[in-house]
Formats: structure tokens, C-alpha cells, sequence
């Protein structure tokens, strides 16, 4: 269970800044369908700098985010989102309620049998929780196996969980088995798996520092992680060379029961 493995879950806030500068962020049509409605509260589980936090700040909702690291809280918080540091499931909400709890990236390191109930306790009757993440692979098939293969040589254990389409079944067997968490707790009146495709075109470097972003990838072995990044920069060519992700952003939407 990925939320037992603290040392991933709490590895990203030595990478924060470029955390923020290379991870996506979420296409509008998801933003659109988790909150048709503007000015509402929102408390962001696991909010890291605030990528997901300000697309709703931008829709004049109120938003709270709570996270675990500092360093994440910092940038956040530079962007003009209120952050409170803590675990979520031991985190207090000292009696406030909200409209909507969404967690971007994030609900595979809340514990999940405590995570949907938690959200269901600080939801407003008839409130909703989402919870999203973006998986994306290089457009171009020999590219994508040219990157699995990477993976191969230098990261074995991390082969089926980078940047590819050999991830993508196990991706879908993540979302289905959130999504069954949250009904199993009995809190929803309704859980729905929703998928939202984009487009996306990075640069060598930038795809590289995104890679790095990864905290499989973060945590191996200084040589071994720059082997592997050295690997997939040759395998895409020069700097300027350009990598077209094909992206899909899948959400689970779960409205809160009477």
C-alpha cells in the first residue's frame, strides 16, 4: 500500500520548486465538472505547491490546503494558498466544513480506510469529494518503448510505474480500486470514475525534470538516477527535440450520502 511507504510519500519536498515548475496541471474540463459552481469551499487533501488549489482559487472558491511537508506548504503559499501542515488522517478541522474535498495527485498516500469517512466528516450535507490524477505516455510508440526500456536497464523495480503506456492497466486498476474504496466506506450516494484526455508537448529537459519528479525516480541511487535520465535524454536526441504526451486526467466523483 503506497500510503505505508512514508519515505515516497514524503520524499517530494526536496525537489518542491521543481516539483512546481514541471508537473502539469489539469485540464478545465475536470475543474468544470468537480465544481459547475463558483464561490464554494474547498479543502485541497494533499495540496503539494498548489496546482490543483489555485485552479479553484481562480473560480472564486475558498480554498484550504492541507499537506504534510513544509517545503510544498512554501510554495503554495506563495501563490496565495492558505496550507496547513499536516497528515490528513490525524489532521484537525477543528469543526469547519466545506463544500468539496478534492485531492490532486495525492489520495494513494492517504490511508484509505481512513481517508474517505475523514472526508465525508468535514463534507457539508449533499457535499462532493474528488479525487484526480494525471497519467500521460510519449505519442510516439517507438519513443514510449525506447523510455520503457530505460526503465528497464537502470530501474527495473520502477518498470510499468514511469512515464509509458505499460503503466497506463495499472493506472486504471488504481482508479477503479479508489473508487471502490470510497464507495465500500458507505458515506457516498454515488462514486463515478470520469476520464478527461489532453494534450501535452515538453521539451527534452522539461520532460526529463518531470521524470525526476517521479519519487520512485527521486529516491534511487544518485548513480543509477542519473543513468537512467542520461539514458532517456539520448533516447529522445537534442534539447530542442520536442516529446508529445498523450495525457488523460481520470477523476472519481463521489457525492456525499444524505
Amino acid at each position: 500500500m503506497l500510503h505505508e511507504n512514508r519515505r515516497r510519500a514524503e520524499a517530494f519536498g526536496e525537489y518542491a520548486e521543481q516539483y512546481d515548475r514541471s508537473r502539469p496541471t489539469y485540464p478545465s474540463a475536470l475543474v468544470d465538472s468537480v465544481c459547475p459552481e463558483a464561490g464554494r469551499r474547498v479543502l485541497d487533501v494533499g495540496c503539494g505547491t498548489g496546482k490543483a488549489a489555485l485552479l479553484f482559487a481562480e473560480r472564486h472558491c475558498a480554498v484550504l490546503g492541507v499537506e504534510i511537508d513544509e517545503r510544498m506548504a512554501a510554495v503554495a503559499r506563495r501563490r496565495g494558498i492558505p496550507v496547513e501542515v499536516a497528515r490528513f488522517e490525524s489532521w484537525d478541522p477543528a469543526g469547519r466544513t466545506f463544500d468539496l474535498v478534492v485531492s490532486a495527485q495525492a489520495w494513494h498516500w492517504v490511508d484509505p480506510g481512513i481517508g474517505p469517512a475523514k472526508a465525508a466528516d468535514v463534507l457539508t450535507g449533499f457535499g462532493r469529494l474528488a479525487v484526480f490524477w494525471n497519467y500521460e505516455h510519449p505519442a510516439d510508440v517507438a519513443l514510449d518503448s525506447a523510455i520503457e526500456a530505460a526503465y528497464e536497464a537502470f530501474a527495473p523495480e520502477l518498470e510499468g510505474r514511469g512515464i509509458g503506456r505499460a503503466a497506463l492497466q495499472r493506472h486504471d486498476a488504481e482508479t477503479e480500486e479508489h473508487a471502490r474504496s470510497i464507495e465500500s466506506s458507505g458515506r457516498f450516494a454515488s462514486v463515478a470514475v470520469h476520464r478527461f484526455p489532453w494534450e501535452w508537448d515538453l521539451r527534452r529537459n522539461e520532460f526529463l525534470d518531470l521524470v525526476g519528479t517521479h519519487s520512485g525516480v527521486a529516491l534511487l541511487p544518485e548513480d543509477r538516477r542519473l543513468a537512467l535520465l542520461d539514458s532517456i535524454a539520448r533516447v529522445i536526441g537534442p534539447a530542442n527535440a520536442v516529446v508529445s504526451l498523450a495525457c488523460a486526467a481520470d477523476c472519481v466523483i463521489a457525492d456525499k450520502a444524505d
